[in-house]
């Protein structure tokens, strides 16, 4: 990761190198998940997998429409896995591999009283 000091504003940028998988995904399907809370009983897990079932059939019923989504994997300053999920649109990126590099930048700053963006 590198620190890079801005000057002119109160501001901070921390870059971080990881890869990213390249999929597909059927779009209904992007708010299917499982939590902790979901596997502390069996009835718990039993209406996870009734919603995660309506979930599927309405995202059937709609018609299959697929999105490509990146699986990113980065670790963080203090060597935690991190990874989350960049929506690539509905077309294929121009990509050779389905295996790639990800650079990813945060950026910390403060508002200012008359701005809403950096």
């Amino acid at each position: 990761m590198a620190i890079v000091p801005e000057d002119k504003e109160a501001k901070t940028i921390g870059i971080f190198n990881g890869t990213a998988k390249v999929g597909e995904i059927l779009a209904g399907f992007t708010q299917l998940a499982l939590t902790p809370q979901d596997m502390t009983s069996p009835v718990a897990l039993q209406m996870a997998i009734s919603r995660i079932y309506e979930a599927m059939t309405k995202a059937v019923a709609s018609g299959p429409k697929k999105k490509y989504v990146a699986e990113v994997k980065f670790t963080d300053s203090m060597g935690n896995p991190v990874v989350l999920a960049l929506d690539l649109g509905e077309r294929m990126p121009p990509f050779m591999n389905r295996e790639v590099k990800a650079r990813i930048l945060i950026e910390l700053f403060e508002e200012s009283a008359g701005s809403s963006s950096p």
